[in-house]
């Protein structure tokens, strides 16, 4: 069976995306997987974030979901327990990582400079988000880290359909996280045909 890691670098692109309403779940989901991204990284920066995730797992078993924006030990939980695959933080947060790992999740914290990913690596961690992508030095930052560190990077943060293919050329990074084909505006008005011909231009283009 793939590693989780395998499994992203397949996908190349998750959609990072902020629910409003757990009853949109099931509809985003169907619409992501129907046109080619059977992923998604739902965030916790809305309080319908684990029942989104629960309602997704639950109608898609097959479908790769990420806890996105988890900051909490409770959040972990509630990430673990509604069936997310693995758990992604902004940030570095020895804590946090230190709680996945007893709770056996897969977790890809955030980092954006050398000290950071030395600090990661320190965990025992070689999966990492590069965050915020495009303000944290971009391309060149990531190539300068990536000539230093054996680990592999999933940028996110600015990350859009004029830069995506170099960031995912450079052989340090695995996938990248993005929201350009799953704008919030579009979930919230239930616009499913549109963010699904944005999904299938975003695979066609990779």
């Amino acid at each position: 069976m793939p590693t989780l890691l395998e499994q992203l670098a397949l996908l190349k692109v998750i959609p990072v995306i902020a629910i409003q309403d757990a009853d949109d779940a099931v509809a985003l989901g169907r619409t992501l997987m129907e046109n080619g991204m059977p992923s998604a990284e739902i965030t916790f920066r809305t309080p319908a974030a684990a029942e989104a995730i629960r309602r997704m797992r639950q109608a898609f078993p097959q479908m790769l979901i990420g806890a996105g924006t988890v900051l909490t030990t409770a959040q972990v939980d509630q990430a673990i327990e509604a069936g997310a695959d693995f758990i992604v933080s902004p940030g570095l947060n020895p804590r946090i990582v230190q709680y996945c790992q007893a709770r056996g999740a897969t977790i890809i914290p955030g980092v954006n400079n050398p000290s950071q990913v030395e600090q990661a690596m320190e965990l025992g961690l070689n999966t990492l988000k590069f965050f915020p992508a495009e303000s944290s030095g971009g391309l060149g930052m990531l190539k300068a880290m990536s000539a230093v560190y054996p680990v592999s990077f999933m940028p996110t943060g600015g990350i859009s359909p004029s830069n995506v293919k170099d960031y995912l050329a450079l052989p340090a990074v695995f996938a990248c996280g993005g929201t350009w084909m799953v704008p919030a505006n579009l979930i919230d008005n239930r616009e499913w045909d549109k963010i699904g011909a944005l999904t299938k231009q975003a695979m066609m283009a990779l």
